[in-house]
């Protein structure tokens, strides 16, 4: 990839919507070209097309406080593909202002006590994540700053520096509804026109350049690292 670093280094890709024709896949398949084009191989998880189940299970957890404990045959499964990944990019709608039950359950199954948290020195320790969510909120949404506050402490701190990871990265897309929507004072949700023809190429192509500003920081983040 690098003088560096002769070996081929991976990313892990999640995708977490259950539309291939949705922007988040359409934007997680332009992250991963990126990644591939920076030389990386690039694994590309999409839950729902996998049949991923988020709905955790007696054999995904047995006996608890055993941390070397077998997990589910899927959980295992899993598990090795973050393993064997340098980074992960993990790529979302944002619901509720957090990750939606997809990629939420996918957490809670796969990174199990013992394999992701649970040790001195976690099995994840040096890997670095990219969380980008989608959101419908335009960017000048007051209810803006406050979504990316609690996805910050949640994705940040909550999760990733628990389980070692040496960098994590919320990205933030606002402006992803064709029809502009923000929440007024009173707490009024306002919905505008669609956008259409020439207005709607630019501002999803805007949309695609922060994607890709994204990428570039986080794959250079590693560069310096390196």
């Amino acid at each position: 990839m690098t003088q560096h670093d002769s070996r081929a280094r991976t990313a892990l890709v999640v995708v977490a919507h259950h539309r291939t024709d949705s922007l988040t896949a359409h934007t997680a398949r332009r992250a991963a070209a990126q990644l591939e084009t920076a030389g990386y191989r690039v694994d590309l998880l999409d839950l729902h097309a996998e049949g991923f189940d988020p709905r955790m299970t007696v054999a995904d957890q047995p006996d608890w406080g055993n941390r070397e404990k077998t997990y589910s045959e899927e959980a295992h499964t899993h598990m090795r593909r973050i393993l064997d990944a340098d980074a992960v990019v993990a790529v979302f709608p944002v619901y509720w202002q957090s990750v939606p039950a997809l990629l939420k359950g996918w957490i809670d199954r796969v990174w199990n006590y013992g394999f992701a948290y649970g040790r001195s020195k976690p099995r994840l320790a040096g890997k670095r994540i990219l969380w980008l969510g989608l959101a419908g909120a335009t960017a000048d949404d007051p209810i803006t700053a406050g979504m990316r506050t609690f996805l910050e402490t949640g994705l940040n701190e909550g999760i990733a520096s628990y389980c070692g990871f040496s960098r994590s990265t919320v990205g933030l897309l606002t402006d992803a509804e064709e029809r502009p929507q923000r929440v007024d004072a009173d707490g009024n949700l306002l919905v505008g026109d669609a956008v259409t023809g020439a207005e709607r190429e630019a501002r999803y192509t805007a949309f695609d350049l922060r994607t890709r500003e994204l990428v570039e920081a986080f794959v250079a983040e590693e560069l310096v690292a390196l």
